[in-house]
């Protein structure tokens, strides 16, 4: 896998910039996604290698889904699904920052994905979760089994953050060192896939 990032990075098959979306799956008042979603947009930046944006779905303004045609078709009808769709279309790749609620993801979080099909397909994702119990572990196996479905390809590395030893006063983000090399990893990984899987969506582009 390192091999196969360095190459892509390398010799990219596109100039045109990676753009990676980090989406914070909680809408809850008091969530710490916020929070989270900034210290990896920061250590993603300081990274480089693509354009990164935070996507927050507090702010997206999406109801219980309410399309009438199944997301797999394509055939949106509401102007927020479409608006929703033209965001999720822009990026290349995404990473999903999820606290665990009952062993899986936020219902906001699921609810925004099932909006959409063909927006997420053969792009790349990967995690950050945070929990009291094994840093939000189980949403992130949950969110995986979802991704696979949408023909998304899901970094192997994850960021897992304790409540109890990865933050202050159970608050503010204050990830041990480890943390900050397992998030290091999980970029160098996210980027290749989604140079690699840009050349799947786009063969023209790449010839």
């Amino acid at each position: 896998m390192e091999q196969l990032a360095t190459a892509l990075l390398r010799h990219p098959t596109d100039q045109r910039p990676l753009r990676v979306a980090i989406v914070i799956g909680s809408t809850r008042p008091g969530r710490k996604g916020d929070a989270v979603a900034r210290w990896v947009y920061e250590r993603a930046c300081q990274h480089g290698g693509a354009e990164f944006e935070i996507v927050d779905l507090a702010l997206q303004d999406l109801p219980m889904l309410d399309e009438p045609v199944p997301a797999i078709h394509g055939q949106y009808e509401r102007a927020h699904t479409k608006a929703w769709a033209r965001v999720i279309a822009s990026f290349d790749a995404y990473v999903f920052v999820t606290p665990e609620y009952n062993r899986s993801i936020p219902a906001a979080l699921k609810n925004a994905i099932d909006f959409l099909y063909p927006e997420w397909n053969d792009k790349a994702a990967g995690f950050v979760s945070y929990g009291a119990d094994a840093g939000g572990a189980r949403a992130v196996e949950h969110l995986r089994l979802v991704m696979g479905e949408l023909r998304v390809a899901d970094v192997r590395t994850h960021v897992a953050l304790s409540l109890f030893d990865d933050f202050e006063e159970y608050t503010t983000p204050e990830p041990r060192p480890h943390q900050e090399d397992k998030l290091a990893d999980l970029v160098n990984e996210l980027l290749a896939w989604a140079r690699a899987l840009r050349t799947v969506r786009e063969p023209a582009a790449t010839r």
